[in-house]
């Protein structure tokens, strides 16, 4: 660990017979400000905004200019003293607003919308898995009839849409 700052999103450590222990104090401050339950207006943007609110925050895109410039996928936030930024770090969520979805930074980058789980549990009950192996499609026989099939195909074809069932 750094005497200076802290190792996971470089806060300002306070050090003894500092002067303006304030500043520092403040700054950590304002980083927590934007880290706790994170809210973006949007996911990848490459400019500042040119009005921003003071309390909005942004996810940078791969390419900022500007006073966003050397910040890719950082989470610039506006605060009354400017633009302060936050690195992300593997597993960071945000939720972005315009677009009502979380955003997980995984790989390197943010991905919007995907929240991957062992399985979903709604109300108690478990009602999505692991995917487990493909149900073949009906053929043949003499007992199912053409109408049956086509709704049995039509049922696999839209549990496989829906990601349910495998291909």
């Amino acid at each position: 660990m750094s005497d200076t700052q802290t190792d996971r999103f470089s806060f300002p450590l306070l050090q003894p017979g500092q002067a303006q222990k304030e500043m520092s104090h403040n700054e950590a401050l304002t980083a927590l400000d934007l880290l706790i339950q994170p809210t973006a207006e949007a996911i990848g943007l490459d400019t500042p905004p040119t009005a921003p609110d003071s309390g909005q925050s942004w996810i940078v895109g791969a390419a900022p200019t500007g006073a966003w410039a050397g910040k890719a996928f950082h989470l610039a936030g506006w605060t009354s003293g400017g633009w302060r930024f936050v690195a992300p770090v593997e597993g960071m969520a945000a939720w972005v607003t315009t677009d009502g979805l979380t955003a997980r930074f995984s790989g390197g980058s943010w991905v919007l919308g995907e929240d991957p789980c062992a399985h979903l549990v709604v109300g108690g009950n478990r009602v999505v898995g692991p995917r487990q192996s493909a149900i073949a499609a009906p053929s043949g026989g003499a007992v199912i009839d053409a109408e049956s099939r086509a709704a049995l195909t039509a049922i696999l074809a839209a549990l496989r849409a829906h990601g349910l069932i495998a291909t």
